[in-house]
């Protein structure tokens, strides 16, 4: 069994707008990672801000989503705490040995990465998970397999120090290195990595998904 956790609970400042309910090509973000996640994973945990945000994401979740595919829903276990926090719920909801952790806003989200991660950590039963890092040596901690048990208690720990940094757990639980370029024969670009912070931002992913059609039709 595989879960996959996406955190919605984010206040998208830069954005200007709700942006896990942003439209990207008639869809909400948040359904289109789910969606795309739900071809790798058996069991999709969607983590907001609090209990009325996970009321509001669940009721667009059903209207934009295949009839097979009912997220489970939690929300921040500490309001404050940001992505330590949001981890934390959805590793304490997941009932996979390994999950995948991500942001709702990764318009090309790609299922082969992911797959490929999930394959690397389970070959190592005692690891704590599989992190892609870039060649700058900066990892991906929201494009992450993570070994749910060791992440949901070093998440705790983190917390219980007043530690906000995801880095901090990272620490705690052994996990494996894999280079971005290791990943590339899966997703050439790298899109997968390719998150919404700005106005700026969510143009040029319009702008590539856009030619991306085009291309399918020649």
């Amino acid at each position: 069994m595989r879960t996959a956790v996406i955190l919605a609970g984010g206040s998208s400042r830069r954005l200007g707008a709700e942006k896990s309910l942003l439209l990207f090509d008639d869809k909400p973000l948040i359904s289109w990672t789910a969606e795309t996640l739900s071809s790798v994973a058996d069991e999709i945990v969607v983590v907001a801000r609090d209990e009325a945000h996970s009321r509001r994401l669940e009721k667009v979740l059903s209207q934009f989503l295949p009839g097979s595919i009912k997220p489970a829903m939690a929300w921040d276990s500490l309001p404050g705490y940001g992505p330590v926090a949001g981890i934390a719920a959805g590793m304490g909801l997941a009932r996979a040995e390994f999950a995948f952790a991500t942001a709702c806003d990764l318009p090309f989200l790609n299922p082969r990465v992911v797959e490929k991660l999930f394959i690397t950590a389970e070959e190592d039963p005692g690891c704590g998970g599989a992190v892609p890092v870039q060649a700058n040596g900066f990892f991906e901690p929201l494009h992450c397999v993570y070994h749910r048990e060791k992440m949901r208690q070093a998440c705790e720990k983190a917390m219980a120090a007043g530690e906000r940094r995801i880095f901090a757990p990272l620490q705690e639980i052994g996990i494996r290195h894999v280079a971005v370029e290791l990943l590339r024969p899966l997703d050439a670009d790298l899109l997968t990595f390719f998150n919404l912070n700005t106005r700026e931002d969510m143009e040029r992913a319009v702008a590539l998904w856009e030619e991306k059609k085009e291309k399918k039709k020649l």
